[in-house]
């Protein structure tokens, strides 16, 4: 080898060493800024984390997410259940208990974000002007005994008030508007609900509580997608306004919004199906959620249990 190209070679080693230096200082900067991020110090603004998903999510669309298993079985405490929860900047599921997470069952009153959804979109309710009058029947929960409007009635899942709304949509839009979202097995035959035995009262009874409307938790996460993410065919007001009222109150870890509705449903005097689903905010990553509890024998189940839970792990994921 002659003089001149062991120079060279020398010359080449040398500027290689100087670029790994440079780029591994590079390196342990972002690692320490990363790990700030991850504390929750530091809640960062909506708009910084909207404007952080598009080019995740877009960069996901084409390729297959991926399904991982997850062991969150300490925080089910042998509860009957699953958990999904789909990380759309990583297009990554974590799912516990597979089968559970993969069976349809009644969405109860999850499914108030979906007549909320087509409500809003289309006008039927209309902030500001959402009024609904009272019959005057007493109901069992004294929050529903007055005239009541969209936000109250959302918050404490009024049942006669979504009735009434969901009937205003009619059939064909709502089929239309299921069919679109692709949810669940989409079947509203039953639109009075007379398949649940439990309550024969048509002002407390439809086809989304125990009656023909079947939904996965699965599916269930990915219908949160389709409304909150950035392929939505739905308006930025609308989106906005359900926001709002998914809300949780309940404070939660340091730079985590989470948003999200309970349901609950009884077969005769067990309580059958537990739900909270949504979506949260963690630093720049929206994660979309379900957790669901059936029925668990000589065990409390409930929907507050099924957002206890959510809390939890969305907390430590």
């Amino acid at each position: 080898m002659s003089k001149m190209n062991k120079r060279s070679i020398s010359v080449f080693v040398f500027l290689n060493l100087i670029a790994a230096a440079i780029l591994g200082g590079c390196a342990g900067q972002s690692e320490g800024i990363s790990d700030s991020q991850k504390s929750g110090v530091t809640a960062p603004a909506e708009s910084e984390v909207m404007a952080a998903l598009p080019q995740q999510e877009e960069e996901n669309a084409e390729s297959e997410p991926v399904i991982e298993k997850a062991d969150y079985s300490e925080y089910f405490e042998g509860l009957n259940g699953a958990a999904v929860l789909y990380d759309s900047s990583e297009n990554n599921y974590q799912i516990y208990n597979q089968e559970t997470a993969l069976t349809q069952r009644s969405p109860c009153s999850t499914f108030k974000i979906i007549s909320s959804l087509i409500g809003l979109e289309n006008e039927i309710i209309v902030p500001g002007d959402s009024v609904r009058p009272w019959s005057g029947e007493i109901f069992w929960n004294e929050d529903w005994n007055k005239d009541i409007e969209f936000e109250d009635a959302f918050r404490t899942s009024c049942v006669w008030y979504f009735r009434q709304v969901i009937d205003e949509i009619g059939t064909d839009l709502m089929q239309e508007e299921l069919d679109k979202l692709q949810y669940g097995n989409r079947d509203i035959s039953d639109w009075e609900g007379r398949l649940n035995t439990n309550e024969d009262n048509r002002a407390l009874t439809g086809f989304w509580i125990e009656s023909s409307l079947k939904i996965s938790p699965k599916e269930q996460t990915e219908i949160m997608e389709r409304i909150f993410g950035i392929h939505s065919k739905y308006s930025k007001e609308t989106q906005d306004k359900l926001k709002q009222v998914m809300l949780v109150s309940e404070q939660t870890a340091p730079g985590l919004a989470v948003y999200g509705k309970t349901g609950m449903g009884l077969e005769g005097d067990i309580v059958a199906d537990c739900w909270f689903t949504g979506f949260a905010d963690k630093g720049e990553r929206r994660i979309y959620f379900c957790v669901y509890l059936g029925r668990t024998d000589g065990a409390d189940v409930s929907s507050a249990k099924a957002r206890e839970i959510a809390l939890q792990i969305l907390t430590n994921y």
